[in-house]
């Protein structure tokens, strides 16, 4: 499983005390203010800061990290990703998984036919549709409903899928 999740990007700076504009990757902006630290990727290194101040706009995050206190010092890190470590995220309900967990995954129906490996995950509103690539390149939309997704098995690294009349 991934060690590091991605929740948003550095984007601009704000202000002239080394404040960051955050283009941020999750569903809700107010998880931010839950965190005491974060990682940001730069130049292929990991450094952590601790979380001074958290504000927003719009959709839009601003980050005031401890050690950088100068607009010159915050543009450094423009286009920079955010990460947090696992740990750092809230326990999800049974049932429901972080996207960065099923991505990958090899998709079997109730047979063990190999379909192909689970490449994307998009929201329809009602539910999520997952988008399963085989080898060639074929595409297959599965809603993911109860019906259709029988079995997610991060252990194993697969998933089991009902493929109901029509589906295919």
């Amino acid at each position: 499983m991934q060690q590091y999740f991605e929740i948003g990007q550095i984007v601009n700076t704000n202000g002239l005390k080394g404040w960051l504009k955050i283009n941020p990757f999750t569903d809700s902006i107010t998880k931010f203010e839950s965190l005491k630290s974060i990682l940001v990727e730069h130049k292929k290194e990991l450094l952590e800061f601790k979380i001074e101040g958290v504000r927003f706009r719009k959709n839009q995050v601003f980050l005031k990290l401890k050690g950088i206190e100068t607009i010159e010092e915050a543009e450094k890190f423009r286009e920079d990703y955010i990460k947090i470590q696992r740990d750092s995220l809230e326990k999800l309900p049974e049932d429901t998984y972080y996207i960065a967990d099923l991505i990958g995954l090899d998709v079997y129906t109730l047979k063990q036919e190999f379909l192909g490996k689970l490449y994307d995950i998009f929201p329809t509103g009602s539910n999520d549709v997952y988008v399963v690539k085989d080898g060639e390149g074929k595409q297959i939309l599965l809603p993911a409903i109860k019906d259709v997704i029988k079995e997610i098995d991060l252990k194993n690294k697969k998933i089991i899928v009902d493929t109901i009349k029509g589906l295919l």
